[in-house]
């Protein structure tokens, strides 16, 4: 299995909403009237209708910051208005001023309007700047808010608060301000925090992959699956890359020392496993060549008669053969045929003379078991003479028998006992008048015999002499043992 080339995932999250702030407007009830070219403001204030087009929003797409077209106008309450205006006055020439501070500042100028239109605009737009740090407000709460647009949005409404052409309670919109940058920063802390974690969870997890990968590695061994192990390397590649997709990005240090263990643990598999299957070609070819060696050998005996000899050869080459290991299974399958026809060759020719065999024994068996009738019916026989005669019938039959060949094996024991007991019925009455007639039998019973009374009188007079009963008793069963010899020679 070659190494993939694997990589840090990019973050695919979908980018986060842009919010944006309305725009400041002329007035809910009535439009801004637009200033005469007469009564343009002072250089050092923004005029109406190009602050009405300055609209920044408070979060900027994290890949491209830029800004927001401008929102719907909002509408405020007559009452949030009328608050705001407490703040500011217009005097005679249409300039509008504000609160800051322990005096007041002028934010611009509207002379062609009234001065309720003038404070009632300057008005709205300290509420669209409140809006804005209310936004950003609500945006801090948010789960998938970024460091950056923390940052961006934080600067940006820092310039506008800094000394914004409004009207409205400026200690409390800075005081405001203050409060949501030092949130933000809380915010930033939480989230490097968050972050921190997330990176140390997914390090463990990568981990465990790397762990997996290399017990899997120090495993190996004569009895390794490697198919097995493989779709286990594969599973655990993987998972590797699924867990770059959709876990977060995690250092590249400690990213590239895992990768490095992970692809150690495959090119350790995969050297291995390029080792084992060389072994195994190796086998695979010296097997073949044995086996067609083992057929060779085979060709050569398929047409020999000599049955015994040849299966044994035959049982030799199949040993060798089962030893030899295998060669392939498409290989195995075409040298097997080829050994099995040159058996099947031999071991038929051998059937079919053993069925011609059997078929001739059937009829020995039954030529014999005819002559077995003829020699039971010599015995029983009670004289010498008897015996003798039927020792002269029995010879010719045994004569006969020996002519007529061999039977089948299983009826051999059976038959030859049968001829045995008529052998040993004659026998024995041979042997029983051989004894009455040997003289040398009868002189060496004699001698036995005078031995035996000796001995049984030199018993009986220890055992008178003596007084001991337990030497009594010894030798009284010595006497009592002598005398069962003396009774079985009379």
């Amino acid at each position: 299995m070659a190494d993939e080339t694997v990589t840090e995932p990019v973050n695919t999250a979908a980018p986060e909403e842009q919010a944006t702030t309305p725009a400041p407007e002329a007035s809910a009830a009535t439009p801004a009237p637009t200033p005469s070219p007469a009564s343009m403001p002072k250089p050092h204030a923004p005029s109406p209708a190009a602050f009405a087009k300055k609209t920044p929003t408070v979060k900027q797409h994290a890949a491209a910051p830029a800004a927001a077209p401008a929102a719907a106008p909002a509408a405020y309450s007559e009452a949030d208005v009328k608050a705001a205006e407490a703040f500011g006055r217009v005097d005679d020439n249409g300039a509008v001023f504000v609160k800051d501070g322990d005096g007041e500042r002028e934010v611009g100028q509207f002379p062609d309007a009234s001065k309720e239109e003038a404070l009632a605009l300057y008005a709205r737009r300290f509420l669209d700047l409140k809006a804005k740090l209310d936004l950003l407000a609500a945006r801090l709460t948010s789960p998938n808010i970024k460091t950056r647009e923390i940052d961006e949005s934080v600067k940006l409404l820092g310039e506008e608060t800094a000394e914004p052409a409004v009207v409205g309670d400026l200690a409390a919109l800075k005081a405001r301000y203050a409060e949501l940058k030092a949130a933000g920063e809380a915010k930033k802390a939480e989230i490097a925090e968050a972050r921190k974690a997330a990176q140390a969870k997914a390090v463990a997890e990568r981990t465990t992959i790397v762990e997996k990968a290399e017990a899997l590695a120090a495993s190996l061994g004569d009895n390794t699956n490697w198919r097995s192990t493989a779709d286990k390397f594969r599973n655990l590649f993987d998972e590797w890359q699924n867990h770059q997709r959709t876990t977060v990005r995690i250092d590249k240090p400690e990213a590239e020392a895992l990768w490095k263990r992970f692809s150690a643990a495959r090119t350790t598999f995969n050297q291995a496993r390029r080792k084992w299957a060389q072994a195994r070609d190796n086998e695979r070819t010296a097997a073949k060549e044995a086996k067609e060696a083992i057929i060779a050998e085979a060709n050569e005996l398929k047409d020999s008669t000599a049955w015994g000899e040849t299966s044994r050869k035959f049982n030799d080459l199949m040993d060798r053969w089962k030893k030899a290991g295998r060669a392939g299974r498409n290989e195995d399958d075409e040298l097997w045929a080829k050994f099995r026809e040159a058996a099947d060759t031999f071991f038929n020719a051998r059937q079919a003379d053993r069925d011609q065999i059997n078929s001739s024994e059937k009829e020995n068996l039954a030529a014999k078991e005819a002559l077995l009738v003829k020699a039971e019916a010599l015995v029983p026989v009670k004289t010498d003479a008897e015996a003798k005669k039927a020792r002269q019938e029995l010879a010719k039959i045994q004569e006969e028998w020996d002519q007529i060949g061999y039977v089948p094996r299983d009826d051999m024991r059976r038959i030859e006992n049968r001829l045995d007991a008529v052998d040993k019925q004659i026998k024995a009455i041979e042997d029983a008048a051989w004894k009455q007639t040997d003289p040398e039998a009868d002189a060496r019973k004699s001698s036995f015999e005078e031995q035996l009374n000796a001995q049984l009188a030199e018993l009986d007079a220890k055992i008178a002499a003596e007084s001991d009963p337990k030497k009594k008793a010894k030798l009284e069963a010595e006497k009592a043992t002598k005398e069962q010899w003396l009774n079985a020679i009379k």
